[in-house]
């Protein structure tokens, strides 16, 4: 038996590398394939099996539930998808978690090797930012097995220790308390994924009686459907009815079957002969029971989560946050223009909201979020020209070429914001807004083009902000590369509309003009946004004129 300080060092490394590997994997995915996931995850919410069957293998491929979660928070919030196809996707990213936990304790570990090596030459290889991802995640696989590895060599001196002994008698003992302890544990490290394997592999080595394993590894359903609960509790009310129905669920799940195996310990024999596979199997069979009874339900109980949840009453106006423009910092050009870019993003806060909000306005026309949007416009416009003012008034000891430069980078951020303010409130939701009083629908195809380049410029809405934030040239390179893949979306949207017209599709051509001009203002919003990275690009070096430097 060694030092037990070293041990429980060791073991918590290990742990530590297994958070880190799983995450690692996840943000590579993110990164490589996030927008096609996107696109896909959305268009296959048509029945709610489908959406389930999307919601599994998005978290297959991500190895996270809660990402799953994070992008389905984002389509419910801008209308693209309801409420209950949201919940039947987060059910489904349960079993996926669940089936990924299977995969990654399997055999396949035996690759880890050459799946470093492979991963490690292809990320310091490539120099395309697709590929060096894709050796990210390949790295994050192989560091996941390997620290797989670490756990069970550093927890095997502890199989013969008394102290170990103990503690894991306890948690048999009490299933309550070792429930309790594994959701806090899964909410704090924010993987559920990540948890199970630990408490699988510390089954398998003999440290954790399977009774225990099974009281810890329902614990991490109860706490890897918490995450979702925290992640969105400031999102929209049908987002967070979703994430409240799955808490109950699969929560209220997991302590029924962890009363029921207390009552019928006898039950363990028909998971397996391993302690840690009976725990693993465990966890896969209660999240498939779980879609299998839930996904008939789901409408009935998303309904009932309305009288926990009611709607909340319309705001008579929006409230203002308090401007973030400084008079007495306008002597202290660093200063002032520090007040400037605050305010910024608070603009860029409002056409978020804006954007979020103004397409579901086709599909279901809602005078109250039309009426949000023209506020929001009119906040951003006097917010837009107050700006302006702030920054013609900033002087200083510095030399007035420089302090004037960097103004009117400023002040023409903060026109291009106010003219994106204006593309989404008279424009796109003027034409939601005709289309209601006409009774005129776009075409299925045609709509799932518009919420394709809808949901594209989002993201990057988002990512301007970021970089008005951060001011990080890399984030500012990548805004500006989205601005080309914007355009060429839109010019091969435009073809693909005239392709339905040439059909004569009726619903397209009656809406043609407004599917085309709706196209064309989410691109011009984007380029809006786009605009947000030159100066910080031109300062570092990285822009030939008007295109971007090779590296």
């Amino acid at each position: 038996m060694g030092n037990p300080v070293f041990i429980l060092l060791d073991l918590a490394a290990g742990a530590a590398l297994l958070i880190w590997a799983v995450r690692l994997v996840r943000t590579g995915f993110e990164r490589a394939f996030g927008g096609h996931l996107r696109v896909w995850l959305r268009r296959s919410t048509a029945h709610r099996t489908t959406a389930a069957l999307s919601g599994s293998l998005a978290a297959i491929l991500m190895q996270s539930s809660t990402a799953v979660a994070v992008l389905m928070a984002g389509f419910v919030s801008s209308g693209t998808i309801g409420g209950v196809s949201g919940l039947a996707i987060l059910l489904g990213a349960d079993l996926g978690s669940a089936i990924v936990a299977q995969i990654l304790n399997s055999p396949i570990s035996v690759l880890s090797p050459l799946l470093l090596v492979s991963g490690v030459v292809i990320f310091l290889q490539s120099e395309r930012r697709q590929l060096r991802q894709v050796g990210r995640i390949l790295v994050g696989l192989s560091l996941l097995f390997i620290s797989l590895d670490l756990i069970r060599a550093a927890s095997q001196p502890l199989v013969a220790s008394p102290s170990t002994e103990a503690v894991m008698i306890f948690l048999a003992e009490e299933p309550l308390s070792a429930f309790l302890v594994a959701a806090l544990f899964t909410w704090v490290v924010h993987s559920s994924v990540a948890a199970i394997l630990l408490f699988v592999t510390m089954a398998s080595q003999g440290v954790m009686p399977v009774e225990a394993a099974f009281a810890m590894v329902l614990g991490a359903n109860l706490g890897g459907s918490i995450i979702a609960v925290v992640l969105t509790l400031k999102s929209g009310i049908a987002v967070r009815r979703a994430v409240w129905a799955n808490l109950v669920l699969r929560g209220g799940g997991a302590a029924a079957i962890l009363y029921a195996i207390s009552v019928f310990p006898q039950f363990a024999a028909y998971l397996g002969a391993a302690p840690g596979q009976q725990a693993l199997n465990l966890h896969l069979a209660f999240n498939a029971v779980l879609v299998v009874l839930g996904l008939p339900l789901i409408g009935l109980i998303f309904r009932a989560m309305t009288l926990v949840l009611p709607d909340a009453p319309a705001a008579a106006s929006g409230t203002a946050l308090p401007s973030a423009l400084d008079p007495e910092a306008q002597a202290h050009p660093r200063r002032a223009f520090s007040c400037a870019t605050r305010e910024l993003v608070q603009i860029g806060g409002h056409l978020e909201t804006m954007q979020r909000n103004v397409l579901g306005l086709f599909e279901r026309y809602d005078e109250p979020t039309a009426q949000a949007i023209r506020r929001d416009h009119a906040e951003v416009a006097r917010m837009a020209l107050d700006l302006r003012i702030y920054l013609a008034g900033v002087h200083g000891k510095k030399d007035e070429d420089e302090i004037g430069t960097r103004a009117f980078e400023l002040a023409g951020i903060a026109s291009n914001l106010e003219a994106a303010a204006d593309m989404i409130a008279r424009k796109i939701a003027g034409h939601a807004s005709r289309m209601h009083h006409e009774n005129l629908k776009f075409s299925e195809d045609g709509w799932r083009d518009l919420s394709d380049l809808h949901d594209a410029v989002l993201r990057n809405v988002q990512l301007g902000i970021s970089v008005l934030m951060n001011e990080d040239p890399a984030l500012a390179r990548s805004l500006v590369e989205q601005k080309v893949k914007i355009r060429e979306m839109a010019q091969k949207l435009e073809q693909r509309h005239l392709y339905r017209l040439k059909q004569g599709l009726m619903e397209s051509i009656e809406t043609s003009g407004v599917h085309l001009d709706v196209l064309r203002s989410l691109k011009e919003v984007n380029t809006s946004f786009a605009m947000i990275a030159y100066p910080l690009l031109s300062e570092a070096g990285v822009l030939l004129q008007s295109r971007l430097a090779s590296e």
